[in-house]
């Protein structure tokens, strides 16, 4: 599985939703803050990154997190 599909399946569980697109605005298909928070927090902990909340607040979709977390490990 590539970072962004388990990036996906994260939003998906935490947001209790069926069907999320790479591209998709995941606040907009119903991820609030506190699930955002949820979903952050899987994040650092599945990919060894800690993620600063102003970044994470900017990447609004599995593919903006993705890149995120690559440039976070390059870091």
């Amino acid at each position: 599985m590539s970072d962004v599909q388990r990036i996906v399946e994260i939003i998906k569980g935490a947001g209790e939703l069926e069907t999320l697109d790479a591209s998709q605005d995941f606040y907009k298909a119903g991820i609030d803050s506190m699930k955002a928070m949820d979903v952050m927090l899987q994040l650092e902990t599945d990919f060894g990154v800690t993620i600063p909340d102003e970044r994470f607040i900017q990447a609004r979709t599995a593919d903006a997190l993705a890149s995120l977390v690559d440039a976070l490990r390059a870091e």
